[in-house]
């Protein structure tokens, strides 16, 4: 047998919440906590990586994160700004960045070259990595953003 909630004071339980709208672009906060993520992660890979292999795998790792954040952390700055002018075409945008991401990636190991300092191992490590710890992070906190289907009906 169930009981019944208890009463307040005046027989209403309390008052009701207000319904909430739309994530105002989600896009710069998603980008700090990924930083912030693969940050942290970056630092603990970092440490054994200069124990290891000396500065040069330090710098190897730091540099695959680098080149990371600055590839990943673009398209978020691009669908942040593109989703105040354009919010339903910012998917489309997502997709453009994703091959310049890719390509972008590429373009600067290839013209940069391997500099002797670079620990390929240390570096394909910590690229990788924060890969991984970005995209779980952004997966996550975009999971909890709110995103309005329909327009709100005139009162």
């Amino acid at each position: 047998m169930s009981t019944p909630d208890p009463a307040v004071g005046n027989g209403i339980r309390g008052e009701r919440v207000a319904v909430s709208g739309p994530t105002a672009s989600p896009w710069l906060g998603i980008l700090a906590r990924c930083t912030l993520a693969a940050t942290v992660v970056i630092a603990l890979i970092s440490v054994p990586a200069g124990v290891v292999a000396g500065f040069g795998g330090a710098l190897s790792a730091l540099f695959g994160f680098a080149l990371v954040v600055l590839f990943f952390g673009i398209s978020l700055a691009i669908g942040h700004f593109a989703s105040t002018s354009n919010p339903s075409g910012a998917l489309g945008l997502f997709a453009v960045t994703y091959a310049i991401k890719v390509v972008g990636f590429a373009a600067v190991l290839f013209f940069l070259g391997t500099p002797d300092w670079l620990a390929g191992a240390w570096f394909f490590t910590g690229a990788v990595v924060t890969v991984v710890v970005w995209q779980v992070v952004e997966v996550f906190v975009f999971s909890r953003t709110r995103h309005q289907l329909y327009e709100d009906e005139a009162a």
